[in-house]
């Protein structure tokens, strides 16, 4: 959703000279095949969730050059007139699939796939990375951040200290759909159709004459939402004595407490909350929410879980929105085949390193999700070539690519496939209609990630999926290298 912005140019200068090079070139309107995929999971995790698919789709379906563009880039003096009337008339008339938002996904798997004339396919390079990218890694990092609370309730409250507007903003949308409750940037909320949350902040304590009034004018208001910043002056002493005085003088009215409590956005949070919990339940106050924020992530909630902290409500910002201890997702584009222009057929294209993780994977590929049938865990992901065919009555053998004597044989009818890549665009046109919003996005996340086995979900060493590839492409592979070494 661009609202209405104009993002054609958002791309790197070298694509669009490559796609002038192309332009002048005799293979300009050859198909290619270009894969995004990503090397390692972020923060050490053992999983990542992709996101970012409908603001990729809206990209390339206004995908336009109009006059001001055109008359920018005439002026840089690079780009000659035949070049600039071909951009005036671009349209983008290629195929695209991907992985679904809200998918759990693994290194090195393609997760969009472009097939288009090589200038199309190379236009949309930086736009879909700089897009995918992003939400992946927000996304993920609320996925680790919503399983360290354990079932908690997490809110994501970081849009002061996003980096920017759009980051704010598709950001809050990654973490909602990771599953996050809601958020508090209320423009995320009108825009997606999420939940919107929040409480006030300590200058609403000082701006009254004393906590207690402060406290009571706020539950007038908001009787039916009334959490209290109880940390603005002492918590133990005053913040939390004058919120029980407040709910006691509600409850005392006949008004019905339905979500109530305090947060807490200082000091030592464990300490603080087990001591507010054994006053509120001294007060006859058995099912107040105790919140906290402050700097919170991953890790010092599950610190905060070990030592006994009774906090069931968890503000999480700076480190969520800004994946701040993994600032970068790192995913690639990379051409993988391309077209033959006499028979048609695609020739597979590898790119080789002295850096063995950053050798490609050639070929038009498909990806397959392969479950264990009787507890329906995630088991592997195998990475096929196109043109291959499972038959889930049959025997599947999987090996390791890499240490490839690790094999394991999967038994006819003790596991079950599925296809993960869905076409996205056809011949220039939007075939995925059907768009499933934030919230069933969220479901979705949600049954994935229930699907994982909990060894995967770990916070520090998780045990990492298996990502396979067929035979068949695996000895491509090592065809086109021996090829490359003149073997």
């Amino acid at each position: 959703m661009n609202n209405g912005r104009n993002l054609t140019l958002l791309t790197d200068m070298y694509e669009l000279t490559m796609m002038q090079g192309y332009f002048k070139n005799a293979h300009a309107n050859v198909d290619v095949i270009f894969d995004m995929f990503y090397r390692r999971n972020p923060d050490g995790n053992g999983f990542s969730i992709c996101c970012g698919l409908e603001q990729v789709i809206d990209y390339v379906e206004n995908l336009r050059f109009n006059k001001d563009d055109i008359d920018y880039l005439s002026s840089l003096g690079i780009f000659d007139g035949d070049f600039l009337d071909y951009l005036a008339d671009f349209r983008f008339t290629g195929d695209i699939y991907a992985i679904p938002e809200g998918r759990v996904m693994f290194p090195k798997e393609p997760i969009v796939k472009v097939k288009a004339p090589i200038m199309q396919a190379q236009l949309l390079e930086t736009a879909i990375l700089n897009i995918i990218n992003h939400q992946s890694l927000i996304a993920t990092k609320a996925a680790r951040v919503v399983h360290a609370a354990e079932g908690d309730g997490v809110m994501e409250f970081g849009l002061r200290r996003a980096q920017g507007p759009d980051a704010g903003i598709y950001g809050a949308r990654a973490a909602v759909i990771a599953g996050c409750i809601g958020t508090s940037n209320v423009l995320a909320g009108k825009m997606f159709g999420v939940p919107v949350l929040g409480t006030h902040a300590h200058s609403w304590i000082m701006s009254f004459p004393d906590e207690l009034t402060a406290f009571r004018e706020y539950a007038r208001i908001y009787p039916d939402q009334c959490i209290l910043l109880a940390d603005t002056y002492d918590t133990l002493k005053s913040g939390v004595p004058n919120a029980i005085k407040v709910f006691t003088e509600m409850r005392e009215q006949g008004i019905r407490l339905k979500s109530y409590g305090i947060r807490l956005d200082s000091g030592d949070l464990a300490y603080l909350s087990k001591k507010a919990k054994k006053m509120f339940e001294d007060a006859g106050f058995h099912d107040v929410t105790i919140a906290a924020s402050n700097d919170l992530d991953e890790n010092l909630i599950s610190s905060l879980k070990l030592q006994g902290a009774t906090i069931n409500s968890w503000g999480v910002g700076t480190n969520l929105i800004t994946s701040k201890d993994s600032p970068s997702f790192g995913g690639v584009y990379k051409l993988s085949a391309i077209q033959d222009p006499e028979t048609e057929s695609f020739i597979p294209k590898i790119k080789i390193s002295e850096n063995s993780e950053k050798i490609t994977n050639p070929g038009d590929k498909v990806i397959y999700r392969i479950y264990d049938r009787d507890s329906g865990k995630l088991f592997a992901d195998l990475i096929a070539l196109k043109d291959e065919s499972y038959d889930e009555n049959q025997d599947l053998l999987l090996f390791d690519p890499v240490e490839t004597w690790k094999k394991t044989l999967m038994k006819a009818g003790e596991y079950e496939m599925e296809p993960l890549l869905i076409p996205v665009f056809k011949d220039g046109e939007c075939v995925y209609k059907d768009r499933p919003s934030v919230m069933e996005l969220q479901d979705i996340c949600r049954k994935d990630l229930d699907r994982l086995w909990d060894e995967a979900k770990r916070l520090v060493n998780p045990h990492h999926v298996h990502v396979d590839l067929s035979r068949k492409l695996w000895d491509l592979k090592q065809r086109l290298l021996d090829e490359y070494h003149g073997i």
